[in-house]
C-alpha cells in the first residue's frame, strides 16, 4: 500500500484535441486516474481530493492524490464537500471536463455540469449493478462471474449516468477481493483515457443505464464482516475471500474471543445439526455446520483452515480446533 505508481507511456490519442481536465479523486483509485492523465497529452489543471481519514477502509490503498499532484506541479485543493472554496477553485481552473474516481460526497449539478463536457465518473462495477460502496466485495460475496469498471457521465442520481465505456475481468474460483482490486486498478488508466478520446472526438451516442436492474450498496461497517452461519457454506466461503488482507477479515466469536477467518473452503461431506457447530476435522480443516436448513443433513459445511486472533497470532485449524465441540456465533 501507498507506493508510487509506475508511470506508463504517454497515451497516443486517435483524434480530437487534448482536453483541460480537473480531477476529483481519493486513495489509490484517484491516484491511478491522476497518474494516467499526467502521463497523457491532456492538460491537468486541478486535482481536488479529500483529507486523510481514520476510517479503516480509507486507510487501505491510500496512495495520496495530493502528493502526486504536488510532485507534478498540478494545483491541489483539499475538501470534504463542494463548498464555496471548492467551487471557486474549479471555476478558476476552467476545465473542459472533470474526471472523478472515488469521490465520496454528493455533487450538485452546478458542479458536475459546469465544464463543457460535464463530468466523467469511473466506478468499479459493471453498472447498473453495484452502485454505491465496496462493489468488489459485494460482487464477490454474491458469486458474480465477472467484475469491472464503468466510465459514465455523471448526472443527479448516484452512479446512474449514461455509460461511455465498460471493461470487465473474469472472477476465478479462488480469487480474493485483493486479487480483483489489483486487476481492476490496472484497468483505470486505459478506460479513463479511452473514454476521454471518445468524448473529445465528438461522440454523444452513449448507452443509457437500465435503472430497473440497479442495485445500491451501503458503506461497510465492522458488523458487515460478521459471519452468519445460517448462510450456505459456498456463500460463507466467498464471504471469506471477499475480505482478504488487508481488508477487515470475516470473523466469528468462539468461547468469548473473536476469530478472523483467513482461509476456508467448502467441505467434501454433508453435515447436519445446528448452524455454527464446530463439528469434525476434514482434511486440513475443521468443519463448521452451516446453511438455512442445517437440520436436514443435506448441506455442505464450511471447512476452516486458518484463523487469526485479535492479538495478531495465527493458527491452523488443527492448532486452534484440536477437536470438535462448541459453537461459532
Amino acid at each position: 500500500m501507498g507506493g508510487r505508481v509506475t508511470a506508463t507511456p504517454a497515451h497516443a490519442r486517435p483524434g480530437g484535441p487534448p482536453l483541460r481536465v480537473a480531477t476529483l479523486g481519493y486513495q489509490t483509485w484517484g491516484h491511478r486516474t491522476l497518474q494516467a492523465l499526467i502521463d497523457s497529452d491532456h492538460e491537468v489543471v486541478l486535482a481536488i481530493t479529500h483529507p486523510k481519514s481514520e476510517h479503516v477502509y480509507e486507510q487501505m490503498w491510500a496512495d495520496s492524490v495530493a502528493d502526486l499532484a504536488a510532485e507534478n506541479g498540478v494545483p491541489v485543493h483539499v475538501a470534504n464537500k463542494p463548498d464555496d472554496a471548492f467551487k471557486a477553485a474549479l471555476a478558476e481552473a476552467a476545465p473542459d471536463i472533470i474526471v472523478a474516481n472515488n469521490w465520496r460526497t454528493w455533487l450538485p449539478a452546478e458542479v458536475f455540469d459546469a465544464p463543457k463536457y460535464g463530468t466523467l465518473n469511473i466506478h468499479d462495477s459493471l453498472l447498473p449493478k453495484y452502485t454505491g460502496f465496496s462493489p468488489l466485495i459485494w460482487a464477490l460475496i454474491n458469486g458474480e462471474e465477472e467484475v469491472g469498471l464503468t466510465a459514465h457521465l455523471m448526472d443527479e442520481e448516484l452512479d446512474a449516468g449514461d455509460i461511455v465505456l465498460q471493461r470487465s475481468t473474469t472472477v476465478g474460483p479462488t480469487d480474493t477481493v485483493t486479487d480483483l482490486f489489483h486487476r481492476t486498478i490496472d484497468m483505470i488508466g486505459p478506460i479513463t483515457l479511452d473514454a476521454l478520446d471518445l468524448i473529445a472526438s465528438g461522440r454523444t451516442d452513449w448507452t443509457p443505464q437500465d435503472r430497473s436492474q440497479a442495485t445500491f450498496f451501503h458503506k461497510r461497517a465492522p458488523q458487515d464482516s460478521h459471519v452468519d452461519w445460517s448462510w450456505p457454506a459456498e456463500v460463507i466461503e466467498r464471504f471469506v475471500r471477499a475480505q482478504s488482507d488487508p481488508y477487515p477479515n470475516a470473523f466469528a466469536e468462539f468461547k468469548g474471543q473473536r476469530i478472523r477467518i483467513l482461509k476456508a473452503s467448502v467441505s467434501r461431506g454433508h453435515y447436519g445439526g445446528t448452524p455454527g457447530r464446530v463439528f469434525i476435522q476434514e482434511d486440513d480443516g475443521m468443519v463448521i455446520v452451516a446453511g438455512p436448513d442445517a437440520w436436514s443433513g443435506k448441506n455442505k459445511g464450511l471447512r476452516i483452515e486458518r484463523v487469526r486472533l485479535d492479538d495478531g497470532s495465527e493458527y491452523t485449524a488443527a492448532e486452534f480446533f484440536p477437536h470438535g465441540g462448541g459453537y461459532l456465533t
